[in-house]
């Protein structure tokens, strides 16, 4: 069976490589193997992985909404978009909750120029930068154009003293971060430039994927019972993580929502992050 991805290239359905991202979101096997006979029945020659992936959304969310939001993530992290604004904050939680000091959106003085930084981090009195390129569709890589760019800015702005954490602050390294993936050769010299990865999938076993489920780090856009318009709303209001409106729970009521959506709401995002 021929399937037409995103990128428009034409390639076999793989079902084993869906029965796994099925799993992968929490559900039983019994679950998912009703799901894949489901599509079994549906899919025809030149449907698009879009279509499949909508499909088996759908029926996920049939069994459990949490489940739907966990499979959700990749499509929700592009939904931090369009310009990336929130996956810059998003990616300041992620490093807060390995015990980082965050800051976004700096505006530093190089020795050439000034720059506008995305995000810098301190631990144990060690500052990096970290510069995020954020993709609003999942078939664009960052390509080597993107290490590149962003080495001349951090040997800008390294030799000197920044008023960040305190009056002088010097950064040590600096870190790229891509919602998406990153192109062999922008790996290959941002390695050997010494800049740090961090994208969909990579480095390996410390990938954005990874620190989300491990972490239970899962952006707002996850939830299924929440609406565009509430999940912008919430993003509005500094609510980045899933995780967030457990503990505020006034914030549900403040952009509208009633008693009994908001028990729906915090019962998923407490399923999704496993604090029941």
């Amino acid at each position: 069976m021929k399937i037409v991805k995103h990128s428009g290239s034409v390639v076999e359905f793989n079902r084993d490589k869906l029965k796994s991202s099925l799993l992968k979101s929490g559900a039983s096997i019994l679950v998912v193997d009703g799901i894949l006979q489901a599509i079994d029945n549906q899919i025809y020659e030149g449907i698009t992985t879009k279509k499949i992936y909508k499909l088996a959304f759908n029926l996920l969310k049939k069994s459990s909404n949490s489940n739907a939001a966990r499979y959700n993530l990749r499509v929700a992290i592009q939904m931090l978009g369009p310009a990336g604004f929130f996956f810059e904050k998003f990616i300041s939680r992620l490093f807060i909750s390995e015990g980082y000091t965050t800051k976004n959106n700096l505006f530093l003085q190089g020795k050439c120029v000034s720059h506008e930084i995305d995000v810098v981090i301190k631990k144990n009195n060690y500052i990096e930068m970290i510069e995020c390129k954020f993709h609003p569709r999942s078939e664009t890589n960052s390509d080597v154009k993107v290490p590149m760019y962003i080495l001349s800015r951090f040997n800008d702005l390294k030799d000197r003293n920044h008023p960040i954490f305190s009056k002088s602050d010097k950064i040590s390294s600096c870190w790229i971060a891509t919602n998406n993936r990153f192109t062999t050769d922008a790996m290959s010299f941002a390695n050997c430039s010494g800049l740090k990865l961090l994208s969909w999938d990579y480095p390996p076993k410390f990938c954005l994927r990874k620190k989300i489920d491990n972490e239970q780090l899962y952006p707002i856009t996850c939830l299924t019972t929440l609406t565009l318009a509430e999940k912008d709303k919430l993003l509005v209001s500094d609510i980045i993580l899933a995780r967030e409106i457990i503990d505020k729970v006034e914030v549900l009521e403040k952009i509208g929502l009633s008693p009994i959506r908001i028990k729906n709401v915090t019962k998923e995002a407490s399923e999704l992050c496993k604090y029941l």
